[in-house]
């Protein structure tokens, strides 16, 4: 029997595609909202719908041919501008991610059959993107006081879950780190990318943030699926608010030779280099990987998709000092009950691992898979 029917909205990112395996390996009935089908083991059950969030209409209808409606609802949707970084203070934006979520939220509420939501933020939430904040962040701060599309989304799903008596929950991962490729903020597929290249080019495949050692922390996608499972049915996370980490904090640079080792390419001395610059003038090249090791026939901006761009900003480069660290505590998450935490070599060996078998990045260990 199906433990509820949960509608994934954005499932085919980095989140939404761990959320659908994870709520489908509970027993969940998963229908799952993206413009692609999100990629999982051929053994995951969900009903895949395309749809583009930002057009009210063809999302309304969507939703009104879900039958039967989904009692719970995942929002993992975000959209993003061409310039990453810039665009995270761009009012359209903003406006555009308030619309989406409301796209999906007006259909699923008129019926009143709709029970739990979840929504995700993030560190930018507390202004890591702007100035330091207190270390560890803590979910009982008061709200940042800078404009940010999780603003206005948190202020529409009070508005309607008052309105239409649903109860909801908010996370706020850090880095999230999976085997999603062509998308905005996961940085497996340009760690992967970038050491095919050096082994093709003769590039060192040296640390390309440089000599600055910012401590860093990241989260396991599955660590956050299995959070987003167990909030849909604990009472304990309705009405709040959650950091999520893998439990640890690390540095890029001391962690870099363990993505060299998981590539199988040399570790070479840390070398300051725009990822985002240089790794698209190496088309041609990954052209010729792909051909090669007989990858699937994806163009390398498929693979990098933004990722590149925030590469550049989760590595430093071009920083010249230290930036103030930006870790958050998960006390308050393990407290209401969710207590699972991963090894974070462990979280990128995994993703690096499933990227090879999914034929997205060449194996250069000498051994399959």
């Amino acid at each position: 029997m199906s433990a509820g029917r949960v509608l994934v909205a954005g499932a085919s990112g980095l989140i939404g595609t761990a959320a659908v395996a994870a709520f489908a390996a509970e027993g969940w009935h998963v229908v799952a909202f993206s413009r692609r089908a999100p990629e999982v083991d051929r053994s995951v059950r969900f009903e895949h719908v395309p749809v583009d969030l930002t057009t009210e209409a063809a999302t309304r209808d969507a939703v009104a041919a879900l039958d039967p409606r989904p009692t719970h609802l995942v929002y993992a949707a975000a959209y993003e501008k061409p310039e990453l970084v810039a665009g995270w203070s761009d009012p359209e934006q903003m406006a555009t991610n308030r619309a989406m979520l409301g796209n999906v939220l007006a259909p699923l509420t008129a019926d009143g059959g709709l029970r739990h939501v979840t929504v995700m933020q993030g560190t930018k939430a507390y202004g890591a993107h702007l100035h330091p904040i207190p270390i560890p962040a803590r979910e009982r701060a008061p709200r940042d006081g800078h404009e940010n599309f999780y603003w206005h989304q948190e202020d529409l799903l009070r508005e309607l879950a008052d309105r239409h008596a649903f109860d909801w929950t908010i996370f706020r991962p850090v880095q999230v780190v999976g085997p999603a490729y062509g998308v905005a903020y996961c940085t497996p597929p340009v760690i992967g990318a970038f050491a095919a290249l050096s082994v093709a080019t003769g590039i060192p495949f040296g640390f390309p943030g440089g000599a600055i050692h910012p401590v860093r922390q990241v989260v396991d996608a599955r660590v956050v699926a299995g959070a987003l499972v167990w909030a849909a049915t604990s009472p304990a996370a309705w009405g709040e608010h959650f950091n999520l980490t893998n439990g640890e904090v690390f540095s890029w640079q001391e962690l870099w030779p363990a993505l060299a080792g998981a590539m199988g390419v040399p570790c070479a001395e840390p070398r300051p280099m725009s990822l985002a610059e240089e790794l698209p003038r190496l088309a041609g090249a990954w052209e010729d990987i792909v051909a090669k090791h007989r990858l699937r026939p994806l163009s390398l901006l498929d693979v990098l998709g933004q990722s590149h761009q925030y590469a550049d900003y989760t590595f430093g480069y071009g920083l010249t000092t230290t930036p103030p660290p930006a870790l958050v505590s998960t006390v308050k998450v393990k407290q209401a009950g969710y207590t699972r935490v991963c090894d974070t070599e462990v979280t990128f060996r995994d993703a690096l691992r499933t990227l090879v078998e999914r034929r997205v990045l060449p194996d250069l260990t000498g051994s399959a898979g």
